[in-house]
């Protein structure tokens, strides 16, 4: 495990400075002078040049790239042009929102996908399979801005059973500990608040999560089929173990490898979709952040939420290999394998009773 934590970490180093090279070649490719942003429409040539020597933009590429380099290594994302903070702060204080809707969007989508395609798989070519793939599929195809456009007009506008935008009630304040509306209410123990930022989550959530539903529960339908079809799911029912036993503890498991593999990427993509769900539903966040960034020629803003986007990548992939060492006994003997050097690596074909333990 320890081997395979490394050769991970030095992966994922490798990673990160890749998208490091990638953000920097951004700075020199993208339109717009950061010098001229900086110091504002009205400034004169003077000031604009004044600027761009604070910035280091008048030296040579390989200079501004390890001075650039060395910022990130201090964790110095730059100055927001906008805000005239610090980058990082300013994510810093951003991210908490984003990463609570991100969590109730994975949540409504692990509690919709999978029992989901575990009951198409288990009902397949019947009535109810086809109408769930039908279901699936018209999430995968409704695009985020006109869904999340449809359920303001439905539920917030005509039926008014749930909040148009925001975060709360107007007037309504909690303690800001975490960040996330939500949690800072139920630490502070005020119910009402809470009850009422769950019900301004819950559109922008449901929005999120439409289309990750859909890739999720296909998946885990194609998966769970070719459980269900394997011999050690005949063995187990052989053994007269019950329906639900052999379809859960044997069939989900086994299909929940390839699964969790999409959920962990998804932790990523739902991140970065934030930025049109929070323009959508006026909530504060990264994406938003990110939309103000890219209109004001805010560039080391938008460099900035890049970086930490593909931070939350590359710690999801360590995450999904460590869940799928856990779920996947034939990944475990494979890694030990591997680091054995009096073994000699292949591929390894467990016996039926070792897959169903």
């Amino acid at each position: 495990m320890a081997r395979f934590l490394l050769r991970r970490l030095v992966t994922s180093v490798v990673v990160l400075a890749g998208l490091a090279v990638v953000t920097f070649l951004m700075t020199q490719v993208l339109p717009g002078d950061p010098a001229r942003s900086a110091a504002g429409r009205n400034a004169t040539a003077e000031q604009v040049a004044r600027i761009r020597v604070q910035l280091g933009l008048d030296q040579p590429m390989w200079n501004q790239f390890t001075g650039y380099l060395n910022r990130l290594l201090h964790g110095d994302l730059g100055t927001s042009v906008f805000t005239q903070r610090p980058v990082l702060d300013d994510i810093g204080a951003m991210l908490p929102s984003s990463v609570e809707l991100v969590l109730a969007a994975m949540t409504i989508n692990i509690v919709v996908a999978v029992p989901l395609g575990v009951y198409s798989a288990y009902r397949r070519g019947r009535t109810t399979d086809v109408a769930a793939r039908l279901v699936t599929l018209f999430g995968a195809a409704v695009p985020v801005f006109w869904l999340g456009l449809m359920l303001q007009l439905v539920f917030a506008a005509q039926l008014k059973v749930l909040p148009l935008t925001g975060q709360l009630a107007f007037g309504q304040e909690v303690p800001k500990i975490t960040g996330m509306t939500s949690v800072d209410a139920l630490l502070g123990g005020d119910l009402p608040a809470f009850g009422d930022a769950l019900l301004h989550l819950a559109l922008p959530a449901v929005t999120l999560a439409a289309s990750f539903v859909a890739v999720v529960a296909r998946t885990v339908r194609s998966s769970m089929i070719t459980a269900l079809d394997s011999d050690y799911i005949a063995l187990a029912r052989a053994t007269g173990a019950s329906e639900l036993r052999v379809v859960v503890r044997h069939g989900l498991r086994n299909a929940l490898v390839p699964a969790s593999t999409i959920l962990g990427m998804q932790l990523g993509w739902m991140l970065g979709s934030t930025v049109l769900v929070e323009s959508i539903f006026g909530r504060t966040g990264i994406g938003a952040y990110a939309v103000t960034a890219v209109l004001q020629n805010d560039l080391y803003a938008v460099i900035g939420t890049v970086l930490v986007i593909g931070v939350v990548f590359v710690v999801a992939n360590i995450a999904v290999d460590l869940v799928q060492l856990w779920l996947n006994p034939r990944l475990r003997q494979r890694s030990r394998r591997t680091a054995s050097p009096e073994t000699p690596a292949g591929p390894v074909v467990p016996t039926v009773p070792e897959v169903i333990a």
